[in-house]
């Protein structure tokens, strides 16, 4: 259990830590590799949804009706599924449309014109920061997926962290660009977007804190139910539409059908 532990914690750290990968894109790159972003965007959002529907789901359904019965099983399962829903929709709800870390940027905005126009703007900086305080709350919840699907089904846990990595890459960028506009300071933006993706290990940390004494079966399937829902809605909320803002609707298609098949192979091999 300790290494299961160990290994949860891990892939969650690399999942949220990999918006300082969108950082140094930010840093070091020249332009933006819009096709590479809408490809990747739609193929995170094939491998959260594939699982969700023919992993997550089937297992909630079938450990609540192990518990409770078939029907009721059946219902508590839905039931998870839609709160998970509600929850993220919250969150989003609460987040000022202007200060959404899911706004597309692309690195060309952050060009020396731009330094010389925007530099110390503190109205900017506090989109930056606000935006990055977002990204965090935002993360939490995604912390605790991948940490709790690590801790039932690592087979399952490491493309849910995949994916979740590869939808932090374009956030990171977002909240650089800001702070960047507002301070001229690269390395300001990189650290502060690099502390947002923080925010998956605590929530990881907080929610295993919180729920470990309750962790049973029961538990276990509500919780899939939940993941399922909230991985859904950030598909098709947040990345088909950031896809296809980066590229051309078909790239995102493509990359959601790419994602559905790789995930599809890996859990066949897997043999589950």
């Amino acid at each position: 259990m300790d290494k299961q532990l160990f290994f949860a914690f891990l892939l969650t750290l690399l999942a949220g830590i990999s918006t300082g990968i969108g950082s140094a894109i930010a840093f070091f790159a020249r332009r933006t590799n819009t096709s590479f972003l809408s490809v990747s965007l739609g193929f995170s959002a094939g491998v959260m949804i594939y699982v969700s529907f023919m992993e997550l789901m089937p297992n909630a359904v079938q450990s609540l009706s192990d518990i409770h019965g078939g029907k009721s099983g059946a219902l508590y399962a839905t039931l998870s599924f839609f709160a998970g829903v509600l929850l993220i929709m919250l969150i989003d709800k609460l987040v000022p449309n202007y200060e959404n870390p899911h706004e597309m940027h692309r690195v060309e905005e952050m060009s020396d014109e731009v330094k010389a126009r925007n530099v110390s703007n503190p109205k900017l900086l506090r989109v930056g920061v606000v935006t990055a305080l977002v990204l965090a709350i935002h993360n939490f919840p995604e912390g605790m997926v991948t940490f709790l699907a690590g801790l039932k089904d690592v087979s399952i846990a490491i493309p849910i962290a995949v994916a979740i990595a590869i939808h932090n890459i374009p956030e990171g960028i977002s909240v650089s660009v800001p702070v960047y506009y507002a301070t001229g300071n690269r390395k300001k933006a990189f650290w502060l977007s690099f502390l947002s993706g923080l925010a998956e290990p605590v929530g990881a940390v907080i929610g295993y804190a919180m729920l470990a004494p309750f962790l049973n079966d029961n538990l276990f399937g509500i919780i899939f139910g939940i993941i399922a829902g909230i991985m859904v809605f950030i598909s098709l909320d947040e990345l088909l539409p950031a896809a296809q803002a980066y590229g051309k609707h078909h790239q995102a298609i493509y990359g959601l059908v790419a994602g559905m098949a790789v995930m599809a192979a890996s859990l066949l091999m897997l043999g589950n």
